[in-house]
């Protein structure tokens, strides 16, 4: 009994220098450099308030350039990104979209199209998150046409089974018209996140 008592003492010594063992291994191995590592010169201070303040700066002069631009007509022909009916459109003005399936607008309605995901010109784009604040660019469009779509055929059939189906299927199309894209009101330097968090969707 003492002989087995004196073996699993011998052994329980032993783990703990293998296991010290190992992991001086790995550590020598990592690319990362170990947590307690000394004789190493402590890491520089950074000033973050002098970087904010920089950002801040230059989004400033941004904002200023552009509304210089758009105050002197000088922006070129705007675009925009714009969510319908469950899709994006990329329009510029007097582009003609095709919304399929059903939607309550008829012939001739002058609309809004509100969710506004990105708007750009020659020099400058301004991307939403996901969408940019509610008035700064409006997109007006005019309901041109309500049609359907061509027809389409649906055709089974089971072999040997004297089983034959064909159905023809119309689903209603509207057509737009994209009259004007314009930049609402001047641009500022405030952050968009802080805004998207007062807005309720």
């Amino acid at each position: 009994m003492s002989f087995l008592a004196q073996t699993v003492r011998q052994v329980l010594r032993q783990v703990p220098h293998r296991n010290s063992a190992l992991t001086g291994a790995m550590r020598s191995l990592s690319i990362s450099p170990g947590f307690k590592q000394q004789n190493k010169p402590a890491a520089e201070s950074v000033d973050i308030s002098a970087i904010a303040k920089d950002q801040q700066k230059e989004g400033h002069d941004i904002c200023e350039r552009i509304n210089r631009q758009v105050a002197k007509s000088e922006q070129g022909r705007l675009f925009a990104v714009v969510h319908l009916c469950g899709k994006q459109f990329k329009v510029t003005p007097g582009d003609i979209v095709l919304v399929e399936g059903y939607w309550p607008p008829t012939t001739g309605d002058e609309i809004s199209l509100d969710k506004v995901l990105l708007a750009g010109a020659r020099d400058f784009t301004l991307v939403g998150r996901p969408i940019l604040e509610p008035g700064l660019v409006t997109v007006k469009a005019t309901v041109v046409e309500k049609t359907l779509s061509h027809t389409k055929t649906h055709f089974r059939k089971k072999r040997r089974k004297q089983y034959m189906r064909i159905n023809f299927q119309r689903s209603p199309h509207t057509m737009l018209r994209i009259n004007s894209i314009e930049l609402a009101r001047p641009v500022d330097g405030k952050s968009e996140a802080q805004e998207s968090s007062k807005r309720v969707f």
